[in-house]
């Protein structure tokens, strides 16, 4: 009878011991799992971030491109603008060397036709 009672406290004892390994293995794949869950989302949200980030940056690099090339053709228009002045100028400087010129041909023209009607009026007299 005690042996019985040992064999049967001994099995039970095994029995248990086979439960809470059987639990403890399960327990640990269960961590596991978690823990790899949990790493997984992790992952995709810092996957996310460095695609975003690599995006930003070509953004960055194409956008300084641009700016520079936009900077170029700024100083290219306004070296056209000046220039288109400074020919505005000089238009205007033939245009007032042009009506003083057309003065004094008219004063000198004036003036011969003055000096012809005297020698007319000198002769005819």
């Amino acid at each position: 009878m005690l042996s019985r009672l040992l064999k049967e406290h001994q099995a039970k004892q095994n029995e248990r011991k086979e439960l809470q390994e059987k639990r403890r293995r399960e327990a640990i794949a269960a961590a596991t799992c978690l823990t790899e869950a949990l790493v997984d989302h992790l992952n995709v949200g810092v996957a996310q971030a460095y695609v975003n980030q690599r995006k930003l940056d070509h953004e960055v690099k194409t956008l300084q491109v641009q700016a520079s090339q936009f900077s170029k053709q700024t100083a290219q228009w306004i070296s056209m603008v000046e220039g288109f002045n400074q020919a505005l100028k000089e238009i205007g400087d033939v245009e007032n060397w042009a009506r003083s010129i057309e003065m004094d041909m008219r004063t000198i023209a004036t003036a011969l036709e003055y000096v012809h009607k005297g020698q007319l009026q000198t002769t005819c007299s």
